[in-house]
């Protein structure tokens, strides 16, 4: 039996970046029907245990198909989306 998951591409910025040790990667989502974004952050910390990612998580801003997301619950992954995670920015 095939795995039918689909698939997002998420990319990595700054402390994310540092924390993945990549800048982008495709992920497999973890059932096949539509999930919330939220879900996400579960599966990205079990693909990169241990990295210091649940910080930058708890913090950040996610964009989806260059969208920003104000509700990470709001939001259904189907696959084929280009999934963002934005540490907070400082400025100076």
């Amino acid at each position: 039996m095939s795995d039918s998951s689909p698939e997002v591409t998420v990319l990595y910025f700054a402390g994310a970046s540092t924390a993945t040790g990549t800048s982008s990667e495709r992920v497999r989502l973890s059932s096949p029907g539509p999930q919330p974004l939220s879900s996400l952050s579960s599966l990205l910390l079990s693909l990169h245990p241990g990295a210091g990612l649940e910080h930058v998580l708890r913090t950040c801003q996610w964009s989806v198909d260059a969208e920003m997301v104000e509700d990470p619950d709001s939001v259904l992954l189907k696959g084929g989306e280009e999934v963002a995670v934005i540490p907070p920015v400082s400025g100076g």
